[in-house]
C-alpha cells in the first residue's frame, strides 16, 4: 500500500525537483523576495547582507568536505571494506536491506550527524553489491536515519543549554540532558523512529519489476594503485609503512587522550577519528593518497553550495525574517500546543537556515519569552526545535549532498521516498509532543 502510496511523490520529484544547485540558487531569490516584501528592507541592503555573509560558512563548509573525504578514505581501507562486507551479507533479501541499513544509519546518526552521513552511505553502497535492490530507496533510507541527529547525543540545542554559560542562561538557567536527550518523552520518540522508519521503508519498496538495480560492478572502488618504484629516496618514503604508522598512531594517541580527559564527539573529532584511522589503515602515504584522490571527485557540491547557503542565512537572520516567522508561527498558540508550533516553526526555518546552532540562535529570543508566558514546558520546547530543524532535514539538499557525492546519485533519485518519511515522521513527532 505505501508503495503505490509513495508512486506520485517519486515522480513529482523525479520531474521537477532541480539539482541541489540550482534549488539554491532559487531559494537565494526567494529570501531576497520575502527580506524585501515582508521587511521592509532595500533590495542594496538584503544583497549587502547576503554578500557579507557568503563566506560565513567556510570553516564548516571544510568540514562537511572533511566528512566526506575522511570518510571515504577510511572506507576504502582493506579492514573496513571486509566489516562493511560482512556486515551487508546479513542482509538476504531486497526487504531486509533496506531494514538493515535504516538501523544502521538510525544508531550512527544518534551517536553524531557527520559519522551517521558517511556510514550510511557507505553501507547503502556495501549492500547493493550484495543484494539487488532497489538503489534509490537504499540510499534514501541511509539518509533517513539521519532524523534522529538532533534527539541524539551530538544534539546541538540541547547540548548548548545544557552548558554553563549559555546565551540564555539569564532566561533558563542550565537545562541538563536528562531534560532533553534523556528524558523520556525524547526517549520516546526515538524508540518509535527506530520502529517506523525501517518499516516505513520497507513498506515503500518496489516491485522488482519496478526497482532501479545498480550494477554492482559500477558500484566497486578502483583500487589499482598507480605503478610506483622505490629507485628514489622520495619513492621510499612514499611507499614507508613506518612514517605512516608513527604519524597515525601519534593521531590516534591524541584522540585516547581526548577521550579520557573526558572530550565528546563534535565534527572535528569525527573527522581526525576518520582521518588518522585511514592513515594506520592503509599503512603507506601512497595508499593515503591514492584515496584521498578518489575521494575528492564527490565534494564539488559542497564547495560550491554551502557559501549560499550562508549568505540566505545572514539575510534571515539580519533582516530579521527568521524571527518575524517564528513569531507568527506560535502567535495563536498555547501552553499545550507550542511545543507542535515550535516544531513546525523550526521545519519551515530551517529550510532557509539549515544549521542547528544556527536555527536556535534565531528562534530561541522568540520561543523562550513564548513559552514563559504561556507557561509551557521549556525543555519541550527547546528539543521540539531541535526535532524540527531535523525533520526538515529530509527534503534539505544541504545536509544530503555528502550522502549523494559518496553513492553517485543525484538528489531527484531520493527525495521522492525522502518526502514520504517526511510526512510520516512530522505526523508522528507532532503527536508526541501535543499529547505525551
Amino acid at each position: 500500500m505505501l508503495n503505490r502510496a509513495s508512486k506520485p511523490f517519486v515522480k513529482l520529484v523525479e520531474r521537477y525537483l532541480p539539482d541541489p544547485y540550482i534549488f539554491v540558487l532559487l531559494l537565494t531569490l526567494i529570501t531576497f523576495a520575502f527580506a524585501v516584501v515582508i521587511q521592509n528592507q532595500s533590495p542594496l541592503t538584503t544583497i549587502r547582507q547576503w554578500g557579507d555573509g557568503f563566506w560565513g560558512l567556510l570553516t564548516f563548509s571544510m568540514q562537511m568536505l572533511l566528512v566526506l573525504v575522511t570518510g571515504f578514505m577510511l572506507a576504502c581501507t582493506p579492514l573496513v571494506k571486509a566489516l562493511l562486507e560482512r556486515l551487508a551479507s546479513l542482509a538476504k533479501s531486497p526487504g531486509s536491506a533496506i531494514v538493515l541499513v535504516t538501523l544502521v544509519s538510525l544508531i550512527a546518526s544518534w551517536i553524531n550527524w557527520g559519522f551517521g552521513l558517511v556510514v550510511g552511505a557507505l553501507f547503502a553502497k556495501a549492500l547493493a553489491r550484495k543484494v539487488s535492490v532497489d538503489y534509490r530507496l537504499l540510499v534514501a533510507s541511509a539518509y533517513s536515519g539521519f532524523i534522529v541527529w538532533h534527539g541524539g547525543l551530538a544534539g546541538s540545542v540541547p547540548l548548548t543549554i545544557a552548558t554553563p554559560g549559555h546565551f540564555s542562561e539569564a532566561q533558563i538557567g542550565v537545562v541538563g540532558t536528562g531534560e532533553t536527550i534523556f528524558s523520556g518523552f525524547n526517549l520516546l520518540l526515538l524508540a518509535i523512529m527506530f520502529v517506523i522508519i525501517p518499516l516505513v521503508n520497507r513498506l515503500m519498496l518496489p516491485p522488482e519489476s519496478e526497482s532501479i538495480i545498480v550494477d554492482s560492478a559500477k558500484l566497486q572502488d578502483d583500487d589499482a594503485l598507480p605503478s610506483a618504484t622505490n629507485e628514489r629516496p622520495a619513492d621510499k618514503l612514499e611507499n614507508s609503512k613506518v612514517l605512516g604508522l608513527l604519524v597515525g598512531f601519534a593521531g590516534l594517541a591524541y584522540l585516547t587522550n581526548y577521550f579520557v580527559s573526558g572530550g565528546g564527539l563534535n565534527l572535528n573529532i569525527v573527522n581526525t577519528l576518520f582521518l588518522f584511522l585511514a592513515i594506520v589503515l592503509h599503512g603507506t602515504p601512497r595508499n593515503v593518497l591514492h584515496s584521498l584522490q578518489q575521494a575528492v571527485q564527490g565534494g564539488s557540491g559542497i564547495v560550491i553550495q554551502f557559501p549560499f547557503y550562508a549568505g540566505i542565512m545572514a539575510v534571515m537572520v539580519q533582516s530579521g525574517l527568521a524571527q518575524t516567522m517564528s513569531e507568527w508561527l506560535i502567535s495563536f498558540a498555547s501552553a499545550e500546543s507550542l511545543p507542535v508550533w515550535s516544531f513546525i516553526s523550526a521545519g519551515i526555518v530551517n529550510i532557509f537556515v539549515p544549521s542547528g546552532g544556527g536555527q536556535w540562535a534565531v528562534q530561541a529570543p522568540v520561543i523562550l519569552p513564548a513559552a514563559a508566558e504561556l507557561g509551557a514546558e521549556i525543555n519541550r520546547v527547546a528539543m521540539a526545535v531541535a526535532w524540527g530543524d531535523a525533520w526538515t532535514n529530509l527534503i534539505q539538499p544541504f545536509w544530503v549532498l555528502p550522502v549523494l557525492a559518496i553513492a553517485g546519485l543525484k538528489a531527484k533519485d531520493i527525495m521522492g521516498f525522502c518526502l514520504v518519511q517526511l510526512i510520516v515522521t512530522g505526523v508522528i513527532i507532532s503527536l508526541v509532543l501535543r499529547f505525551v
